[in-house]
């Protein structure tokens, strides 16, 4: 069955000879007529034409399954036939990466694509965008049609999909509470990015309401997202199971909060090869939940290598690039035009006095010819008709001296042009331009390895004041302002740090944040301990 009506063509027909004399500017080797006379690859675009003209741009066709190839390329290469006929048929490897079923021979299928010519073999091709196994099951069907709608509403548009943060800060998880998938995905958080921090959202996800619940949640995400200075990416999903196991993210109330989410998800539903309504709206696809995880957040410890290898191939480039300017200026400074540019710009002044000479030469060699033409041209008149002949000779003299004028004045031109151009590249190589240059970019290099040691030296600083007030919070004076006292032995100065150290008629020196006073032990026993 066809998704659009055949086109029915009008005015001229498919073939048209004086279109096809335009587009040819060949002829047959036998100086034939050419009124008719296609070459091959003007037969397969006319066929290719007509079938884009004539047939809808996307076709359903039933058929079984044979001859299937699929090279490592990635491509699939079949045959779909029925009883009556055959036709060779091409799926790229982006439309068979979406296929949701094993093919096999023997399989009946419908075929979505459309028809189209092979031109370097003049073969007719169904280029297959979608396979379909025929009589699918209940799910099967209501997934399909879930998929069409949210799909002809743009759910799965790429250019709604937004980037997952490199770095983020905090994590949502939506999931089941007792499931292993939670577990996984905080194992793997905690691995590889300690730092992040995780807010956990446990749900049901299987059985009747656990797609509303999963619904709310993402909202509730949403809404308390500010409560905790924002959420950089929200994972939702399950481990592995059947079908019906996984049906809840295959509910339009689960696709319509992922669309509706501010904050970008990532779909973590079953095993690798299972694939839900959820993984075609969510802004990312993960195979499992530690797939997911992994998705969500670096590697720190590949992240510091990286930071440490890129600050060591800096300043690698940074020396290398100053040794290379320095070895380029000292370059410069020996070469010729640089020691003597007066010396070669003479050479040049030389060069053209000797074009001169070349040239007053050849003009004085070529007047002397036409003297001598002249001279016989002369002769000539006196024994022929002197009128005629005279008139002739002298167009002809004019003619050569119009032409020696134009020469020269070219020739001239094209020197003082050569002049213009040495002149021109001996300012544009300057050494002491090239020099200013060099040390324009060493200063700027100077100036930004300045910055970064002052925003280095205003980190440590910083640091260096805040242990520094860590410390004084800590210290024991500090302790002692908030109401604490020490108390020891006056003779062997142990502090007191229970009343087994103590007997009666021991000595104790308390101290307190403003001073120190004695005190005698009076009764263990009793609460009041002191005089």
């Amino acid at each position: 069955m066809s998704k659009g009506g055949r086109s029915s063509g009008g005015g001229r027909g498919l073939f048209d000879p004086t279109k096809m004399r335009a587009q040819s500017s060949s002829k047959p080797a036998d100086g034939g007529p050419t009124d008719a006379a296609l070459t091959v690859t003007q037969l397969t675009g006319l066929i290719r034409g007509a079938l884009q003209a004539h047939l809808p741009a996307s076709l359903d066709v039933i058929g079984e399954l044979s001859n299937i190839s699929r090279p490592a390329a990635g491509h699939m290469y079949f045959t779909l036939k029925d009883s009556g006929s055959e036709m060779r048929c091409v799926m790229w490897r982006s439309d068979v990466a979406r296929l949701k079923f094993d093919v096999a021979d023997g399989m009946e299928v419908i075929a979505t694509g459309g028809v189209d010519v092979y031109e370097p073999r003049g073969q007719v091709q169904l280029y297959v965008k979608k396979l379909s196994p025929r009589g699918v099951g209940a799910l099967e069907l209501a997934f399909q049609q879930l998929k069409e709608k949210l799909q002809a509403e743009g759910l799965f548009d790429a250019d709604r999909k937004r980037p997952l943060p490199r770095f983020p800060k905090t994590i949502a998880v939506i999931t089941s509470s007792t499931g292993a998938a939670i577990k996984d995905v905080l194992d793997t958080l905690r691995r590889r990015y300690p730092v992040v921090k995780v807010l956990t959202v446990g749900v049901r996800v299987q059985g009747e309401g656990a797609a509303r619940e999963v619904a709310d949640a993402i909202k509730l995400v949403n809404r308390v997202a500010k409560q905790y200075d924002g959420i950089d990416a929200l994972i939702v999903g399950r481990g592995g199971g059947s079908i019906e196991d996984l049906w809840a993210f295959n509910e339009e109330p689960v696709a319509r909060a992922i669309a509706a989410s501010k904050i970008p998800v990532i779909s973590a539903v079953g095993h690798e090869t299972d694939f839900t309504i959820a993984d075609f709206v969510a802004d990312k696809r993960a195979a499992t939940p530690t797939a997911a995880a992994e998705l969500a957040v670096p590697v720190r410890d590949e992240l510091l290598a990286g930071i440490a290898e890129l600050n060591r191939r800096m300043r690698r480039a940074v020396r290398e690039r100053i040794d290379d300017d320095r070895r380029r200026i000292d370059a410069v400074a020996y070469t010729r035009w640089f020691r003597d540019p007066i010396g070669q710009l003479r050479q040049r002044h030389q060069q053209l006095d000797e074009l001169a000479g070349r040239l007053r030469l050849d003009v004085h060699r070529e007047l002397n010819s036409l003297r001598h033409r002249l001279a016989a041209a002369e002769n000539l008149l006196v024994r022929g008709r002197p009128s005629v002949q005279l008139a002739r000779r002298q167009m002809e003299l004019q003619q050569a001296q119009l032409r020696l004028t134009l020469n020269l004045r070219s020739r001239i031109s094209h020197l003082h042009e050569s002049i213009d151009r040495q002149h021109y590249r001996l300012r544009s190589s300057s050494p002491r331009h090239t020099i200013l240059q060099q040390q324009q970019h060493v200063e700027e290099l100077q100036r930004r390895l300045q910055y970064s040691m002052r925003m280095k030296l205003k980190r440590e600083q910083l640091r260096v004041v805040t242990l520094g007030d860590r410390l004084v919070a800590s210290s024991p004076n500090a302790v002692l302002r908030r109401g604490y006292t020490i108390t020891r032995k006056r003779r062997s100065q142990e502090v007191i740090r229970s009343t087994k150290q103590l007997r009666d008629g021991d000595r104790v020196v308390t101290l307190t944040a403003d001073g120190r006073f004695e005190s005698r032990v009076v009764e263990l026993q009793q609460g009041e301990l002191f005089e």
